[in-house]
């Protein structure tokens, strides 16, 4: 049960290791981008192309879903990257429903770990196996795989990690369910007040607050690039920014101010540095390097 690119990587990874995929489940086909063409999801794409059986329930208490996917007889379903499931879904399979979770649970439980570990200024992060229970993100976990956070790593780098360190980790679950050589890990020994959660993310979560200190200001791009992306505002016009890098050194202008030689750089000053923009898109434009930029747009 999968919708986007990271749960491709787990379903391509699942048929390379030889198990028998009676079915995927995955978002009904919607429409999208401009032409309002009629969209599949990747999951969708990828199980069509490997000639698996498709389900795509709108709701999933739908008696009619549940009455095909009962019919599949799974012994074990996986979940990566799909949808918030009902108890009569996930205790369906004998052998129960395992969620991959894209951060080292019990941190980051919810909709957005990946943005959220950067955004923190993180310098590890990872892939946790778990089985589903009632909470979301709060099933025994199985097993988990740490890896680093480089300092200039964006989420979209750390996403696409991830991708592949969890399907690998997945694999090792699903081996280790099936051969019934694994010991669960309750997530209620740790207190309530040391955890930090991922919560959904909205447009205004963000938008670039220049009085906040470089560090700050740095992460917040770094884990909103590419989607759905840090803004500000340029002479009045909306400007996303996708890179940057970060000079923490005191200068003489206001926070949120900006300097540039309209040819190599454009910098805006936060409480206590600058941020140079690296990459950006101004609203009407396409997205395009620094110098790129400036070169058609004079400040």
């Amino acid at each position: 049960m999968g919708t986007p690119d990271f749960a491709v990587a787990s379903l391509d990874a699942m048929i390379k290791a030889g198990f028998d995929i009676v079915g995927v489940v995955t978002a009904p086909d919607k429409p999208s981008g401009r032409g309002q063409k009629i969209a599949e999801s990747a999951v969708k794409k990828y199980a069509t192309e490997h000639n698996l059986k498709v389900l795509q329930p709108v709701k999933l208490k739908d008696p009619g879903f549940i009455s095909e996917l009962r019919a599949l007889k799974a012994d074990l379903q996986i979940v990566v990257a799909f949808r918030m499931l009902p108890e009569i879904v996930w205790n369906m399979p004998p052998k129960g429903t395992i969620n991959l979770h894209a951060s080292l649970l019990p941190q980051y439980r919810g909709a957005a770990p990946i943005n959220w570990a950067i955004l923190n200024g993180d310098k590890e992060s990872g892939v946790t196996t778990f089985f589903l229970q009632h909470e979301i993100d709060t099933g025994n976990i199985l097993f988990k795989e740490k890896i680093d956070i480089q300092e200039d790593m964006t989420a979209g780098e750390l996403h696409d990690k991830l991708m592949f360190v969890g399907a690998e980790l997945l694999v090792k679950t699903i081996k280790a369910v099936e051969s019934g050589d694994y010991v669960e890990k309750p997530q209620d020994q740790f207190a309530a007040e040391t955890l930090v959660h991922a919560p959904k993310i909205f447009k205004e979560d963000c938008e670039i607050d220049w009085n906040s200190n470089t560090k700050q200001v740095y992460n917040l791009i770094r884990g909103m690039s590419p989607y759905p992306t840090a803004f500000t505002s340029l002479n009045g016009k909306g400007l996303k920014i996708f890179a940057a890098e970060k000079q923490e050194k005191s200068v003489g202008i206001k926070a949120g101010e900006f300097i540039t030689d309209n040819k190599t750089y454009l910098k805006f000053a936060t409480s206590d540095g600058l941020i140079s923009i690296k990459e950006l898109q101004l609203e009407g434009k396409k997205r395009m390097k620094i110098d790129e930029f400036l070169r058609g747009t004079k400040l």
